[in-house]
């Protein structure tokens, strides 16, 4: 079909639940970690919920794959059994020989045999079922007897329910209000959210061969509002609108093609497609016409769309490029104000001057501040960095050379010393080659010569970063285990992103936790103390991504935090 067109090795939208096209969304990698999470535990049950569609499938696959060598996991997929059957199932899943007319009695027995061995030897049992709002009261109320199977210590069977959000009306009955007391977890895991589609989509078809861009802005815009972030919407429109592409001989998708294909995935009409790759000539004339209308158009209308030139630059689409959505650009945590141009080389530097540049020590806090989109009190008695952990920011101070300001990748705060040895700050917020950028009170900013900078630079300065939900207080990470969880479901990602080899990535998967950050650290050339301190943390926002100010790029955010 496409593939070959397109340069892909494999269909990139497949609906099947391929854990390698996993894209791990905040939510995705929440939903994970309670897996992950849930099976180091004293057993219970688990239950995740989300919309048709939303990858809940998906995520159980990657669980399964990644799951710790010690744990035993049984599978049920088809959950319309009686609780006789379902028994019978959870037996062949764990291979648990027995009868076949076996009655309940003996199948439970069966199960608690198996269950006290694998303690004894070490090993965990996980039950698994997907498409768990189809369950029967009568089999819901036999799982909630096989969590009655326990020892003095714990519990030996861990049970995760998978199902639609009608899964927890369910569970809220009250004849199943037993049952739902001994729920240890809950998730609902949610759709992709827009500004994570572009990355979505991008990591998808890079699994698949293809590197680059391939969706036009208007694509990605317009497939967001057919899907509302749905991701087997997403795969089956984009499926269909690289159908639509090939037919039509073009190599980029735009919002017609995710238009057109939603239109046929919801079985609301086909039109015809014309499958040469070439313009007709009888509509030649018409296009001509229409590009003079919309030359004089742009002409007309400059005055009162003044971002107009900006946005296309000095060529217009249609002369031969394609307009794309700037993935550039920090997010809302990452400052108030876009960057400025760099000057090139062939333009002259400002001077620094020191006298004129440097500030006090509040102001040069008060510009990092507006660097990430804070404003600090104008009270002199604030501690800033006090400040900062109210913010969910933490302060940096380090000594050392300009590699060390582009390892952190953090704007920063530097201590001056003038000729005559008096302390001056700079908030460098941005440096390329030579040229460095630094941002001043008022919003205003100026380029100078870093190598001129340098000359009163002895190496001190102070970075802000951003602090994990566990250590902030904010979101769901904010409880008793919200370090284990927000650190397990990084390193996955992290040994997905950074390890080539499969089976290296699921070793470094199945290690304890401090193992995991030891390997990170390592990796990253890192002290390895198997701690995750500020150093560690930043890198990680590094590698994954995190929508915060960085010095020498500027990153869109895909979800990190």
């Amino acid at each position: 079909m496409y593939y070959d067109f397109f340069g892909f090795r494999e269909p990139p939208f497949s609906i099947a639940p391929d854990p390698r096209y996993l894209y791990l969304t905040e939510r995705h990698k929440e939903a994970l970690a309670h897996l992950m999470y849930g099976v180091q535990g004293q057993g219970g049950v688990i239950v995740i919920t989300g919309e048709v569609g939303t990858g809940k499938t998906t995520v159980s696959r990657c669980f399964i794959e990644n799951a710790p060598d010690n744990v035993d996991i049984a599978l049920i997929l088809n959950p319309r059994l009686t609780a006789r059957e379902l028994l019978s199932a959870i037996c062949d899943e764990l291979e648990i020989p027995h009868e076949v007319g076996a009655s309940i009695k003996q199948l439970v027995d069966l199960i608690n045999q198996d269950l006290l061995k694998a303690h004894a030897a070490g090993r965990h049992k996980v039950l698994m079922i997907d498409e768990a709002q189809n369950l029967s009261a009568d089999v819901l109320e036999q799982l909630r007897l096989l969590t009655n199977l326990e020892t003095a210590e714990k519990k030996l069977l861990q049970i995760v329910l998978l199902g639609q959000p009608e899964l927890q009306e369910i569970l809220a009955l009250p004849e199943l209000r037993q049952l739902n007391q001994r729920v240890t977890a809950r998730y609902h895991l949610d759709a992709i959210g827009r500004d994570e589609l572009p990355a979505y989509l991008k990591y998808r078809l890079g699994v698949a061969g293809m590197r680059g861009d391939l969706f036009t802005a208007g694509a990605v815009a317009r497939l967001y509002r057919e899907s509302q972030g749905i991701p087997r919407l997403i795969n089956l429109i984009s499926d269909r609108a690289l159908l639509g592409a090939y037919a039509e001989g073009e190599h980029e998708i735009t919002a017609a093609h995710i238009r057109q294909a939603a239109r046929e995935v919801r079985g609301q009409g086909v039109r015809p497609r014309t499958p040469s790759r070439t313009v007709r000539p009888r509509y030649l004339w018409g296009l001509v016409a229409v590009l003079l209308v919309a030359v004089a158009a742009v002409a007309s209308v400059e005055h009162w769309l003044p971002g107009l030139s900006a946005r296309f630059g000095s060529s217009l689409p249609w002369a031969g490029t394609v307009e794309r959505a700037d993935s550039s650009g920090d997010s809302a945590d990452a400052g108030v104000e876009p960057p400025s141009v760099a000057p090139r080389e062939s333009e002259s530097l400002a001077p620094f001057r020191f006298a004129e540049q440097t500030l006090p020590e509040q102001d040069a806090y008060a510009v990092l501040f507006r660097v990430w989109g804070r404003t600090l009190p104008e009270d002199r008695g604030t501690e800033p960095c006090a400040y900062a952990r109210d913010v969910g920011l933490g302060c940096l101070v380090r000594e050392g050379s300009r590699r060390s300001l582009e390892f952190l990748d953090r704007p920063a705060r530097l201590t001056l010393r003038g000729e005559r040895g008096e302390t001056g700050y700079v908030v460098l917020r941005r440096l390329d080659g030579d040229r460095a950028e630094l941002w001043l009170p008022g919003g205003r900013s100026v380029w100078v010569s870093f190598e001129r900078l340098a000359e009163a630079w002895f190496g001190e300065f102070l970075v802000l970063w951003r602090l994990p939900e566990y250590l902030s207080g904010d979101g769901f990470y904010a409880i008793e285990s919200g370090e284990q969880l927000w650190l397990g479901a990084r390193m996955m990602e992290l040994a997905d992103r950074l390890l080539r080899e499969p089976a290296e990535s699921a070793r470094v998967k199945r290690l304890p936790m401090a193992e995991q950050v030891r390997w990170y650290q390592a990796f990253r050339g890192l002290s390895v103390d198997g701690i995750a301190g500020a150093m560690t943390v930043i890198q990680i926002h590094n590698d994954l991504n995190a929508p915060v100010p960085r010095l020498r790029s500027v990153v869109s955010p895909i979800g990190g935090s």
